[in-house]
């Protein structure tokens, strides 16, 4: 039995709906200003513009970057993935944590930490080397889960059947994992396409660093929206070709499959090659930015703890990342709750309205704002609200994952009974939904507010005069070649992101079980 609502007045679906579509429509408005804008120059205009040598040195230099850092991202976050996971590798949760630790580590602080070391760095595969050093972990951290969480009976179907370690990897664990892996794989596209600073600092032209060239030095926002909406058909590649690797095979099982891990690989001989090369990849992602980090804060001419400034940007940072944490969060409940309580063509429109701003780069969201304001509500511009909101629309995405997986799991029958005890639906949402979905809510707001602190582009362009974070504070010391003065506020950065890629590696490694070992390359 539902409680009675008022005569005329909207029951709790209609003002769902309602929140759901203001939603949609404010994560829709850089995409529809992308549009617009670049309508503006005309066919003729817009083609003599994409056709210039300029133009396309971007678009090469562009594709080749996603091509090699995807790649190797992939190869070197699932390989590490399988060491830690399905071998007897010795001291493996700590290199589980030091493989989850460059998340911790700004790109652009990763590339400085590069260029402050050797200029030999600014090159292609010098590009490609660093981002996939920065981004490796978000293919890294899903490949472990999903292999904690693969049924080790599907292996031992492939041992009955002679196969060998490698053969089982290949046919047999790799397609059931494939879905993480796609996801990293996409995450680490998508953050490709929009990275700003590190490539800006590596001296490696892209087209989101020829979007804010174009912005600053001919002011012709057209052109500059233009090539961000060749990087929004960029990122409509990348999802539509995810989509189609993953493919319609069903992955899911009835049942909870065989209740231990599968059997670990044992190396043998090869663990003293794989420690090295583990060794190598931890010096590389970790090593030279920390040790270049204290280089500067050591010998740094420029090196300063100006304490009144740090602590400034530090709480300024702290403030937008809870801001923007709470923000997506509250915009993510109506989202999430049509989709999973409310299903139908309305509701899945709404929530797929909200994912076009993770394939935006902050600096078309950013773009966007700064124009939208300007023209419509001359007050917003530069303000605090308008920023914070430039962040919820980048960052959304991740706080509806986070909500909705957790409503997933809350059994509608609850309300129900909740209702037939005479609580309103409001009531019993409030007392009875929301405190099951807190632990969902959580995440949302640890997520949005590790992305928001460590943001650069959007934060750039959108923040009022005079406000710093850590972030921008470290771009404007490092942009001016004054590595000293730039490493204090990069330690504060990657002292705020330790704990939560602290707890995003623990969660991935839960597993609990012991499991038996086997030799390297025997029948499984």
């Amino acid at each position: 039995m539902t409680a009675p609502t008022r005569a005329g007045a909207p029951g709790p679906g209609a003002v769902l709906a309602l929140l759901g579509v203001l939603v949609a429509a404010t994560c829709l408005l850089p995409l529809g200003y992308v549009v617009v804008s670049s309508a503006q120059l005309g066919p003729g205009e817009a083609m003599d513009f994409l056709v210039r040598p300029r133009v396309g040195r971007l678009l090469w230099n562009t594709t080749r970057l996603l091509l090699g850092g995807v790649t190797l991202s992939v190869v070197l976050g699932v390989a590490c993935a399988w060491l830690v996971v399905r071998t007897n590798l010795p001291g493996r949760h700590l290199w589980h944590g030091l493989l989850a630790a460059p998340l911790a580590v700004p790109a652009f602080v990763n590339g400085w930490g590069w260029v402050s070391t050797t200029h030999g760095v600014r090159s292609f595969w010098g590009a490609v080397l660093v981002v996939s050093l920065s981004y490796y972990p978000l293919v890294y951290l899903p490949t472990v889960a999903a292999l904690r969480r693969l049924d080790s009976g599907l292996e031992d179907v492939a041992a009955s059947l002679g196969h060998r370690s490698v053969a089982t990897f290949l046919r047999v664990v790799l397609p059931a994992i494939s879905p993480a892996v796609l996801g990293g794989a996409l995450l680490v596209g998508l953050h490709l396409l929009g990275e700003y600073g590190a490539l800006q600092i590596l001296n490696y032209p892209t087209l989101t660093t020829g979007i804010l060239d174009q912005y600053r030095t001919s002011f012709n926002g057209p052109a500059a929206t233009l090539l961000a909406l060749v990087l929004v058909a960029f990122c409509l590649l990348l999802l539509a070709l995810e989509l189609l690797a993953r493919g319609q095979r069903r992955r899911s099982r009835v049942g909870s499959g065989v209740n231990r891990l599968a059997t670990r690989t044992r190396l043998g001989s090869s663990a003293a090659p794989v420690v090295l090369g583990l060794t190598g990849l931890a010096v590389l992602s970790l090593g030279v930015p920390l040790a270049s980090l204290a280089r500067w804060l050591v010998r740094g001419t420029s090196t300063a703890f100006p304490v009144g400034e740090l602590t400034s940007a530090t709480f300024t940072t702290l403030g937008l990342a809870v801001a923007g944490g709470l923000v997506a969060t509250v915009a993510a409940l109506p989202v999430a709750w049509l989709a999973v309580r409310h299903r139908g063509v309305l509701a899945t429109a709404i929530e797929r309205s909200v994912y076009p701003a993770n394939a935006l780069p902050g600096i078309v969201v950013a773009l966007a704002l700064v124009t939208v304001s300007i023209r419509s509500v001359p007050a917003l511009y530069q303000t605090i609200p308008l920023l914070v909101l430039g962040y919820s629309i980048l960052f959304l995405p991740r706080a509806v994952v986070s909500v909705r997986g957790t409503l997933e799991l809350a059994p509608p029958v609850l309300d129900d009974v909740a209702r037939s005890l005479g609580c309103t639906d409001v009531e019993a949402a409030r007392r009875v939904t929301l405190p099951l979905i807190l632990p969902g809510l959580g995440a949302s707001l640890a997520l949005v507010s590790l992305a928001v602190s460590t943001e650069l582009t959007a934060t750039l362009l959108l923040s009022p005069i005079g406000t710093n974070t850590l972030a921008t504070r470290f771009w404007q010391q490092a942009y001016s070649v004054q590595y000293g003065a730039a490493a204090p506020y990069a330690v504060l950065l990657i002292l705020l992101s330790v704990p939560a890629t602290w707890l995003l590696s623990r969660a991935a490694n839960r597993d609990g079980l012991r499991a038996p070992v086997r030799p390297l390359g025997a029948v499984t």
